[in-house]
């Protein structure tokens, strides 16, 4: 990699400009001594001792001229003035109209002066305009050799390969001229200059300590790093600093290159986070309103086209901002499909704070899951009958998500209760975090009425809660009348079964001990006094059991009649 540059391109009629990158470009010879270039509002006036024959009209400006150093290094003049003289025109001034003259005036201004003789500073911010504009006025060496296409496109080359950051001041200039710069190639090498340098491997360089200039698109003028230091994203901010026409063009060229799919995944987001911070600012106020929706609509497009393909490229949590950001502008279907599918596939190892995208609506919930819900049910649909999915992982990953967004106060009872039916009963082997966010839910929500409060626990299944859950489930006054009498009498259901089973087990020990007792006097043995005390204390120990299930039933069906009295109190439910 070379030097930033200090002086100009050493060739033919360029001259050392006192700043770096600026060159001072004129013509080898000239045709006319011109003493001033007066400018009064829209008008520039050549002064020299001939009167003026030529009227250039630019965008509501006008240029008084001299037809001889205009039409001796301008193709498109020359060609203009003689078929107007061709035509028998006798007036003694000539007035041509331009129209869409690449850089408008100001750019006219600086072929004036060249074709005049006087000296013209080019730098980076106006190079590709004033090469365009040559273009247009066909100021090629046919007509003179030096002409002002060559000496442009000689510095423009030598930026383009030479400095970084000016490389992107050619990109910001060509903005106004994208069709000329375009054709002319401009934006294609600069983009292939990008790609190049954002590819190369920093540790490659050598850094001189006494040249401060040295790889300046690597390292600041000011700062002491050493290459070690430099990150392997240090190209990010500038690029993604460009317009999304150039900035695709260069991502494109860039994968081409061999870059790290997670490094140009990371430059897509960094590019798109900095666009919808301008475009939350409200940078575009003075454009249309359907010519900003159309623009949101296609760069929104663009951004899901060249992400890459690689599965771990991407965040899930950028996907599902882009994602949100595609159903907002009604983008191409398919696309969207594609996207949804990609984030699908992605859930089984994503965290909680990845599925975090916020609303900003007044009345909306703090983080969209309407998306989330999306997402989840396209996953459920795609690991219908595989056995090899982790789908016990997406329910945890639900769970959480749903203990996150329960306490919000603008979450519909309709998107927390679509949010836990997304996923199939088997996802989750456990209802303890289930149970936690409904409850968590239900307290943020007091005005809920008894058939919501009943639609949120719906999908809460007993006997997949841990025996704490259960016992606190049965006491929560939050909870739908209808859940807590199903849970006691389901409790009940299961203490009884215990007794019975206890019950069993009594009878099956005192039916062996008698057997062993008669077949002991079959063979003439009498049961040892041991055996005798060992029944007695396992019926002893059976009455304690059975009392203590007694007691348990009790208080189970006094919490019970407790749980109604107090909702008859609250007015949920009407005394019968």
């Amino acid at each position: 990699m070379g030097r930033s540059v200090e002086r100009a391109i050493p060739v033919s009629g360029l001259v050392p400009g006192e700043k770096p990158n600026q060159c001072v470009i004129f013509p080898v010879s000239t045709s006319m001594v011109a003493e001033a270039l007066e400018r009064t509002n829209q008008s520039w006036i050549v002064r020299t001792k001939a009167a003026s024959d030529l009227i250039v009209l630019i965008d509501g400006s006008s240029f008084h001229l001299h037809k001889l150093p205009m039409v001796s290094r301008s193709g498109y003049l020359n060609r203009i003035v003689f078929q107007r003289t061709s035509n028998m025109e006798k007036r003694t001034s000539t007035c041509i109209q331009i129209d869409d003259l690449p850089g408008g005036p100001e750019v006219f201004e600086l072929v004036v002066k060249f074709c005049y003789g006087w000296k013209v500073e080019v730098v980076a911010s106006n190079v590709a305009p004033l090469l365009c504009a040559a273009s247009f006025l066909e100021m090629s060496d046919d007509l003179e050799p030096g002409n002002l296409i060559s000496k442009t496109e000689s510095f423009l080359s030598f930026v383009i390969l030479t400095s970084w950051k000016e490389t992107f001041q050619i990109f910001k200039s060509c903005e106004s001229i994208s069709s000329w710069a375009k054709d002319l190639q401009i934006l294609k090498r600069c983009s292939e200059a990008v790609a190049w340098k954002a590819c190369i491997n920093p540790k490659t360089f050598h850094f001189e300590d006494n040249n401060a200039q040295c790889l300046n698109f690597l390292v600041d003028n000011n700062s002491k790093a050493k290459v070690e230091d430099i990150a392997d994203n240090w190209w990010f901010e500038d690029v993604s600093a460009l317009r999304i026409d150039h900035f695709i063009e260069v991502i494109e060229l860039i994968k081409t290159k061999g870059m790290k799919s997670g490094l140009v995944g990371s430059c897509i987001a960094h590019w798109t986070s900095n666009w919808l911070s301008r475009i939350t600012v409200g940078i575009d106020n003075q454009t249309p309103m359907h010519m900003r929706q159309q623009l949101l609509r296609v760069t929104t497009e663009s951004l899901i086209r060249i992400l890459p393909a690689e599965e771990n490229s991407v965040s899930c949590n950028f996907l599902l901002y882009l994602f949100k950001l595609g159903l907002m502008m009604n983008v191409n279907c398919q696309l969207l499909n594609k996207l949804e599918k990609r984030l699908s596939f992605l859930l089984e190892k994503c965290r909680v704070p990845d599925l975090l995208v916020k609303n900003h609506g007044e009345n909306d919930s703090v983080y969209d899951v309407e998306i989330i819900i999306k997402v989840v049910k396209s996953y459920a649909s795609s690991v219908l009958g595989n056995s090899e999915s982790r789908i016990f992982a997406v329910g945890k990953l639900v769970d959480g998500f749903l203990t996150l967004v329960a306490r919000d106060k603008n979450l519909t009872i309709q998107n927390f209760h679509s949010l836990i039916e997304a996923l199939p009963r088997r996802a989750r082997h456990c209802h303890d975090k289930l149970y936690r966010a409904i409850d968590m839910y239900l307290k943020a929500h007091p005005n809920l009425t008894e058939e919501e409060r009943t639609s949120a626990t719906r999908a809460m299944e007993y006997h997949k809660l841990s025996q704490e859950a259960r016992q606190h489930a049965m006491i929560n006054n939050r909870l739908p009348l209808k859940t807590t009498i199903q849970f006691t009498l389901l409790e009940q259901l299961n203490m009884t079964n215990s007794m019975t089973a206890a019950g069993l087990n009594y009878r099956r020990t005192t039916t062996q001990t008698n057997t062993k007792a008669s077949g002991g006097s079959e063979k003439g043995w009498t049961a040892p006094q041991h055996e005798i005390r060992v029944m007695k204390k396992e019926v002893e120990t059976m009455k304690i059991q059975l009392n203590k299930l007694q007691t348990c039933k009790r208080e189970i069906q006094r919490q019970a009649r407790r749980c109604i009295t107090d909702k008859m109190k609250l007015g949920k439910i009407e005394p019968v």
